[in-house]
């Protein structure tokens, strides 16, 4: 596969050589996925030290590899800036969130990822459902709508493996994708039913996933339907004002 041309990246001044040099490869591969002989060229610097630095790199998750073998920015990059933006996402929850539950009549919440559960991070809740969770409850994503939406756009090999023990399909999953939410009912309460809708990050990557749940009786057991497009408008709009 042909490699897009690059130009030269700026050149740092940090005092610190392996620094400048860790930040010139970044900055390369910053415009796309690169080769090794495309990094040396770019870079001007000697073929083992780039060979060593991208290596060096790879091993701190900072570069990956792309699937043509290629160098890429890696994944630990989007971690940061996933913290970085964390309390930006908590502040815009404390508008959309209550917004959400006071026109839906629903508990409304946010939920982030960690490893094989999900945390509630902020919620707007309504008492009168019976169903409070409060916030740092932690539950294993392996049922309801919200591990759904948290699991559903992740890379296949990673989908594989969240569908392991779950009590969903990769079928349910395709649906959610298409759809933009996810459903549930009596995912952990019996008569609670639940919609979900990711929230994203830069590069459109899921960060989190904001969630409507009330009694089956109110929301109904086709509440997707109903609340769908509510519950992603709120994810949109938590992307907006965090940055996203």
């Amino acid at each position: 596969m042909a490699t897009a041309t690059v130009s030269p990246p700026f050149r740092p001044e940090s005092g610190v050589g392996v620094l400048d040099k860790a930040s010139m490869l970044l900055g390369v591969l910053e415009v796309g996925p690169a080769n090794l002989a495309t990094l040396v060229s770019v870079t001007g610097l000697k073929r083992p030290t780039v060979h060593r630095l991208a290596l060096a790199l790879e091993r701190l998750r900072l570069v990956a590899r792309d699937s043509d073998g290629r160098f890429a920015l890696g994944p630990r990059l989007g971690d940061m800036a996933v913290e970085a933006r964390h309390d930006r996402l908590l502040l815009a929850a404390e508008t959309v969130l209550p917004e959400l539950r006071d026109r839906t009549g629903a508990s409304a919440r946010l939920y982030r990822r960690r490893g094989q559960l999900r945390v509630c991070v902020a919620s707007a809740e309504t008492p009168a459902d019976g169903d409070t969770v409060p916030v740092g409850s932690a539950f294993p994503m392996k049922s309801g709508a919200v591990a759904q939406a948290l699991l559903a756009w992740d890379e296949p090999e990673l989908l594989c493996e969240g569908l392991r023990g779950a009590r969903f399909s990769a079928a349910v999953l395709s649906g959610v994708r298409r759809r933009g939410w996810a459903q549930s009912v009596g995912g952990w309460e019996p008569a609670m039913a639940t919609v979900a809708a990711p929230v994203r990050g830069p590069g459109g990557r899921v960060v989190a996933a904001v969630s409507l749940s009330g009694p089956v009786s109110s929301v109904t057991r086709h509440a997707g339907r109903q609340y769908g497009a509510r519950t992603i408008d709120a994810a949109v709009r938590l992307a907006e004002l965090s940055g996203g």
